[in-house]
């Protein structure tokens, strides 16, 4: 599944309609949820079917195309499968009991209510809100999907505009030499990774280089903040600016995030990393802020998203005692979070967070197969690695 993205240009008026819309669509779902409380044995097809319903009590839910209304109901469904997917794996904490939702941010369309131009430049919403027609602008090309492959169109409410996002049905795959490479990546905050070959990446540290400038921002929207009275259309913009500001520093970590994924993917043919659980980490008050703005999760997804674009392997290892245990011996060396050498009795001194990507990458190769348990195992199991993918390339080519 590819999503493009393409901002809509139209006018204020258009813009207001949307807002409708996205409102409408909460509306339905948060009513979904309470339907489902209220009554027993409710399933997805039940909520579809509601759908309706609300449609006959609510004139304004009627304006929502039938689509968008079921594509609402699919995502109250989805709150409640989530929790009960919790529920049966005895997932330690809260579960994630389906709440209600006091602020949406899109609507969704499934193959109905939309329509667009030839020329693939103009959105055209024929649902009972009268939208009417908007310019797309982007940089991507639709001319080369046929219209029945785009599955699902999402309206996008952000503090810079409004977005279009086309969720085309298409099965990416980029084919590439093996490089007989594989490295074993051990996130962190003084660097962002640290590989088993030593390389380091610096952390970019997004929030901190722009933390002066949201302060300051911030200081404005405090300052013309009244309260228990209207605000001021000072107010508005000086919210709307931070706003902004805040965007623009998530859409720079994000962009470097992927870019990043993607040539570590194109350079090794087995990538191995932590299973870290961030959710958690977060909880620890020091860290919060640097561990959120490292982005650990995001490259992560990036990394499995790519390698099955170029068909590489990618392994989660379990982060226990990947940073104390020797990557030569195997003995247990115990660190503080400020030692950052790691030195063993065998005589291994080797920098802290190169010692744990090895241990990750020794890991990985015992989860995929091989049995080294060692270091010099783990660094010569490529040449292994690289014959299976000839071995497997020859017999593709083969079967063609």
């Amino acid at each position: 599944m590819l999503v493009y993205e393409f901002k809509l240009k139209g006018k204020a008026q258009q813009y207001r309609l949307i807002d409708e819309a996205i409102r409408t669509a909460l509306f339905i779902r948060n009513k979904c949820i309470r339907y489902w409380l209220d009554n027993s044995k409710v399933g997805k097809y039940d909520l579809s079917a509601y759908c309706k319903v609300l449609a006959s009590e609510f004139s304004f839910a009627k304006k929502l195309n039938s689509m968008a209304r079921q594509a609402s109901a699919d995502r109250a469904w989805a709150a409640i499968s989530r929790f009960y997917d919790h529920c049966k794996q005895k997932i330690v904490g809260k579960k994630g009991f389906p709440k209600f939702k006091k602020r949406g941010h899109s609507v969704e369309c499934k193959t109905t209510g939309w329509k667009l131009s030839v020329d693939r430049k103009h959105l055209t919403l024929t649902d009972g809100f009268l939208i009417g027609q908007l310019k797309l602008v982007g940089t991507y090309d639709l001319h080369f999907y046929q219209l029945s492959d785009i599955k699902r169109i999402r309206l996008v409410r952000r503090a810079d505009g409004y977005y279009a996002q086309f969720c085309i049905a298409y099965n990416r795959e980029i084919k590439t030499e093996p490089t007989k490479r594989m490295i074993g990546l051990d996130v962190g905050l003084t660097h962002f990774y640290t590989d088993s070959d030593g390389n380091k990446v610096d952390n970019p540290r997004f929030i901190r280089r722009a933390e002066t400038a949201l302060k300051r921002l911030q200081r404005r929207v405090s300052k013309k903040f009244r309260r228990g009275q209207k605000q001021s259309n000072n107010y508005i913009k000086a919210k709307q600016k931070l706003a902004r500001f805040h965007l623009k520093v998530s859409r720079q970590r994000k962009d470097w995030a992927c870019k990043l994924a993607q040539c570590v993917i194109q350079y090794n043919d087995l990538i191995a990393y932590e299973d870290l659980q961030v959710r958690n980490m977060v909880r620890n008050h020091k860290l919060a802020k640097s561990i959120s703005d490292a982005a650990w999760y995001q490259f992560r997804v990036w990394l499995e998203y790519f390698g099955k674009v170029y068909g590489k392997i990618t392994v989660a290892v379990p982060p226990q005692y990947t940073s104390a245990n020797c990557s030569s011996c195997g003995r247990e060396v115990k660190k503080t979070l400020s030692t950052r050498t790691h030195k063993c009795s065998c005589g291994l001194v080797l920098c802290r967070d190169t010692n744990a990507a090895i241990n990750i990458l020794i890991k990985a190769l015992s989860t995929v197969g091989h049995t080294g348990t060692r270091a010099q195992d783990a660094l010569n199991a490529w040449e292994e690695l690289s014959l299976y993918l000839k071995s497997a390339m020859t017999l593709d080519k083969d079967s063609r």
